[in-house]
């Protein structure tokens, strides 16, 4: 029977637990590209009064590339969550399948807030 009420939750909270969630959901990119743009982009920004059009030119490779990794990741985030749900046995248990539809909702709402 579905449970309405249980399909809501955190993918790591039981029902009637009133415990919050240590961590948020895994980041898209890796600390290293993340750490990477950033400086980048950080440099664009700090060198922006001596060479303006340089500094936009740095800060717009920055975006293209943090969009082209992140496309890349959502792909492989949906193709994972795709193959873990598509090709399985029609008996799948209800409790696999509700775990696919929390990953598809948080990933969704988390682009929905972009």
């Amino acid at each position: 029977m579905y449970d309405q009420t249980r399909a809501q939750q955190p993918p790591d909270r039981q029902p009637g637990s009133s415990g919050r969630r240590a961590a948020g959901p895994d980041p898209l990119l890796g600390p290293d590209e993340r750490g990477e743009l950033t400086q980048r982009l950080n440099h664009a920004l700090n060198t922006f009064a001596h060479n303006p059009r340089e500094a936009l030119g740095e800060a717009e490779t920055a975006f293209d590339e943090a969009a082209a990794h992140f496309m890349s990741a959502l792909t492989e985030r949906r193709a994972a969550l795709h193959d873990g749900w598509q090709d399985r046995d029609p008996e799948t248990q209800g409790d696999e399948l509700r775990q696919a539809l929390r990953e598809y909702r948080e990933i969704t709402q988390r682009l929905l807030r972009m």
